[in-house]
């Protein structure tokens, strides 16, 4: 059992308020019982410049004699979650379960791969359909839950992505608890996570830049401070066994000058150092960025710094558990020593008589990336960053929520990505264009 879990006892040292706890308040398994069905649609077209290709890096995707520069495809997903409440009495218990399925509308063995909406079969076509279910077992005492199974995690050191056609899923235990007001703790330990095209269970953990070398569990502890509504703090440590220890520091703070003005100011840091047998390489990582938002009734603008102090790229583990400013949609503006600013414009038009409607445009530049140092034994070797790297991304977004009727809660997002740089730095020149819709049903039993 991870050195994390033989800690968890400590958790539960604050006296235990049960008159006024959550344990103490349920009405049953049954009848705190939630479920929700999402029906999603994604459209997603790259079309890559200048030579690149939909190479799809480290996947049996079809031969490269087979591929243009065209990575194209639209998928349905759909995903049912059931969430169980507690049995009564001191300690509860529950089950969490969930139900995937993923169809593709089109796409092909040349086209498919880079988006990661469908999965693949061995020759690199995609699948007519793909799907997983999972369940994890759930207990609670006063204000805290241990679970167990495969469930979806959100933390900035191990984060469950659902920015495709399905969500990422996690195996293992996970442990929160509230029993001071301001404060949660947090811990777990994973033995592997499922990326959001996979349909098995059993292919390790999803690391986003590494060439494949990895550990065989993931622990993480944490905790996050939330004394007022103006203010938060986190704080968390973990290990990916075998490749590298990371820590992080997060905090937001906002002022309201009134009731149509405020500023607020998001910041990220994480270090990172290779331990064990450094299966990724020699790692001394320190990566931070951040945004300022300034907010003036509808419209909202933001500028941000990034910077990465180190001679490998800022790695991690999940698709989901990188939470600094500028990543976004084709780049994480994480190589190694690279630096990158963004401005970015957001603008509300319920205040133009169309509530639901919001319009964004981003612009990141990145430049002084220098990867000639990186560990040739280790595993970022392969990505070929060279000295003097710069690139750019500019990201146009129009999102609608239906406000009332039948489809209330349902979702349209229409993306323009661009994303272009140099050889020194390893990202793809491309165009992305992407359209989503998510229609979401829930209810309870």
């Amino acid at each position: 059992m991870s050195r994390w879990l033989l800690a968890l006892p400590l958790l539960g040292s604050v006296p235990l308020a049960l008159a006024d706890s959550a344990q103490s308040q349920s009405r049953g398994l049954i009848e705190d019982s939630t479920w929700s069905l999402l029906n999603r649609s994604v459209f997603d077209q790259r079309d890559y410049k200048h030579g690149a290709r939909n190479s799809g890096a480290r996947n049996a995707y079809k031969p490269r004699d087979q591929r243009n520069g065209l990575a194209e495809e639209w998928a349905y997903g759909l995903m049912g979650t059931f969430n169980s409440g507690f049995t009564q009495g001191l300690i509860g218990l529950g089950v969490d379960a969930h139900a995937y399925l993923g169809v593709q509308l089109d796409s092909g063995g040349g086209r498919a791969g880079k988006a990661r909406l469908l999965g693949l079969d061995n020759d690199g076509h995609p699948k007519n359909e793909y799907s997983r279910a999972g369940a994890a077992l759930k207990l609670r005492m006063s204000n805290t839950v241990l679970s167990y199974g495969e469930q979806r995690v959100k933390t900035p050191v191990f984060s469950s992505s659902d920015s495709r056609l399905l969500p990422e899923t996690a195996t293992g235990f996970f442990l929160t608890s509230t029993e001071i007001d301001t404060l949660r703790l947090v811990a777990g330990h994973f033995n592997e996570s499922t990326d959001r095209n996979a349909s098995s269970h059993d292919q390790g953990f999803v690391v986003n830049y590494s060439d494949g070398r990895q550990g065989n569990s993931f622990d993480l502890a944490g905790m996050v401070w939330n004394p007022a509504a103006e203010f938060s703090a986190s704080l968390y440590t973990s290990r990916y066994e075998d490749n590298w220890n990371q820590h992080y520091l997060g905090s937001t703070l906002s002022h309201a000058f009134d009731d149509r003005r405020s500023l607020s100011l998001d910041l990220n840091l994480y270090r990172t150092l290779d331990t064990g047998k450094a299966y990724s390489g020699q790692i001394d990582n320190t990566t931070w960025s951040l945004v300022s938002r300034y907010a003036q009734g509808p419209q909202t603008f933001s500028l941000g710094w990034q910077q990465v102090d180190g001679n490998t790229p800022f790695d991690y583990v999940t698709r989901g558990a990188i939470f600094l400013g500028n990543a976004v949609q084709m780049s994480d503006f994480n190589a190694p020593n690279e630096r990158s600013w963004q401005a970015r414009y957001d603008l509300d038009m319920g205040a133009f008589g169309v509530p639901g409607l919001n319009l964004s445009a981003l612009y990141v530049r990145g430049f002084d990336i220098d990867g000639t140092h990186v560990d040739p034994n280790g595993g970022y070797a392969y990505l070929g960053y060279g000295k003097g790297g710069k690139h750019w991304e500019r990201d146009l977004e129009a999102r609608y929520v239906v406000q009332s009727g039948k489809a209330k809660g349902t979702t349209v997002s229409l993306r323009h990505n661009l994303h272009r740089g140099n050889t020194a730095q390893a990202e793809l020149d491309g165009n992305q264009i992407r359209l989503a819709v998510e229609w979401p049903i829930s209810g309870g039993l």
